[in-house]
């Protein structure tokens, strides 16, 4: 297999040793993925069994968001002193303590305390995954490396509602936690035998950077909660001013600190910046999308969940069967082209799906869902290629968290406009033009780029050819 060929020169893992890797980061990968999709489908049947209110049970997922968003930066900044290795295992060995902790708790303060703790750990595994991949795998492989990931996390999207929905059928609720334990200890046992071995930097923790980036997220994303959940109009604000507070804050701690958490200077790459832009306002769309369709599927046609995860099913079936051909060509091509061709896709599937009404039909909806997973598995890989493509290697833990976050941050951000669009007695269909909208300015980020890639894939190519 190509992702498994040793050339001369190549940097990273020699082919033999990636297997090994790579399914290290596949089965840590999807298992958090799997729990976060399976767990939404199940808060009704955890509400009724803890006897709690649904706004409560609401928490179990919210709880688990907030702490993961907002330690993201942050772990990506402590990998480079512990090393991404040490911290992807003990994050990995957190998430499978708590997910036995969350399984065996029988109240809902117990179950919040460990789903907060599986954030914790879900944080530094994500945080630093895009990085371990640009270790294992060399700079000529990588967009199909990161073709790879996307195909492992739209699986897991697409098998967590279904595999929820069967064990529901079967089992109590703590066996959706329980899964992770097996799945867990063999991902912790191939992560400890074959993740690359790394050096860490030497230099001092920019804590007041730390705290000041955990409380802009973790308020960011209360705030988009506030407003998705129509709460009182002093809340969200509330939030939203220390946002913004602390993001000014931690932004002119950034400029002055002598090892900034984020460094700055990485957003001067135009490509790294424009590929940023693009990422988070793709996310807005897609985010907006699945939550829109998910109020109109079931109050508009009558769908029950279940049906209604079904219908979803082809957006990240089509990203597993595009994204890793995306990810392969992106090594090849211009990947601002493909992205920009995926966006496209997007635009018009997105377009489609505000179109639907209640005489749609089932067939109807699949095509248009269908389409957005082809064009959103065109894009992603490619311009994640982009994003860690375009600084250095020693940047990589940097670019991996910011692609978390950003991913993140679109993905809440789109959320809560479909919250304050429906507060506002607006039809669903009125939040999908809105996604569209988001998506075009993607496009336009996209296309803002294709001369500084084009000029970039000359160079490496030129530089291959010399080795």
């Amino acid at each position: 297999m190509r992702l498994f060929e040793t050339r001369a020169g190549d940097d990273g893992l020699p082919g033999p040793e990636r297997a090994l890797a790579v399914l290290a980061l596949v089965t840590g990968t999807l298992m958090a993925v799997v729990d976060t999709t399976m767990v939404n489908l199940a808060l009704p049947t955890i509400a009724a069994d803890l006897n709690v209110p649904a706004s409560r049970a609401v928490w179990v997922t919210n709880v688990f968001q907030v702490v993961c968003a907002a330690f993201l930066l942050v772990f990506a900044g402590v990998s480079e002193l512990v090393t991404r290795r040490r911290l992807y295992l003990i994050g990995l060995a957190t998430f499978v303590v708590a997910s036995l902790g969350a399984a065996l708790s029988r109240n809902l303060e117990t179950l919040l305390v460990f789903r907060a703790l599986q954030g914790l750990g879900a944080a530094a595994t994500l945080s630093i995954g895009p990085s371990l991949y640009r270790a294992i795998f060399p700079a000529r492989l990588l967009g199909s490396a990161l073709g790879l990931s996307a195909l492992v996390v739209a699986g897991g999207y697409a098998a967590g509602p279904t595999l929820s929905g069967v064990i529901l059928s079967f089992a109590d609720w703590p066996w959706l936690f329980a899964l992770n334990v097996p799945l867990g200890v063999c991902s912790l046992w191939l992560a400890i035998r074959a993740l690359p071995r790394d050096k860490p930097r030497q230099g001092s923790f920019d804590r007041l950077g730390a705290f000041l980036s955990m409380l802009m997220l973790a308020s960011f994303f209360l705030a988009m909660d506030a407003v998705g959940h129509a709460a009182p109009l002093w809340q969200s604000a509330g939030w939203a001013v220390v946002a913004v507070l602390a993001c000014a804050l931690f932004i002119q701690r950034q400029r002055h600190a002598p090892y900034p958490l984020l460094p700055l200077s990485i957003f001067a790459e135009k490509r790294f910046t424009l590929a940023v832009s693009a990422s988070g306002l793709a996310f807005i769309g897609q985010g907006l999308t699945f939550v829109a369709l998910s109020f109109f599927y079931q109050e508009q046609m009558g769908f029950s969940p279940l049906e209604t995860a079904w219908l979803f099913t082809p957006w990240p079936l089509a990203i597993m069967v595009v994204g890793p051909l995306a990810g392969r060509l992106a090594d090849r091509i211009n990947p601002s082209l493909l992205s920009s061709a995926g966006l496209v896709l997007l635009i018009i599937g997105l377009v489609a799906l505000a179109l639907v009404d209640e005489t749609t039909g089932v067939a109807g909806s699949l095509w248009r869902t269908a389409l957005c997973g082809i064009g959103f598995g065109l894009f992603q890989p490619p311009n994640n290629r982009e994003m860690m493509g375009s600084l250095p290697l020693e940047r990589s833990a940097n670019v991996s968290g910011v692609m978390s976050t950003t991913r993140t941050v679109g993905q809440s951000f789109g959320v809560a406009l479909v919250g304050a669009a429906l507060a506002l007695g607006s039809p669903v269909q009125v939040t999908l033009w809105l996604g569209a909208g988001t998506t075009l300015l993607a496009l336009v980020a996209s296309l803002s780029r294709v001369a500084l890639a084009q000029r970039a894939l000359v160079e490496r190519r030129a530089s291959s050819v010399s080795k």
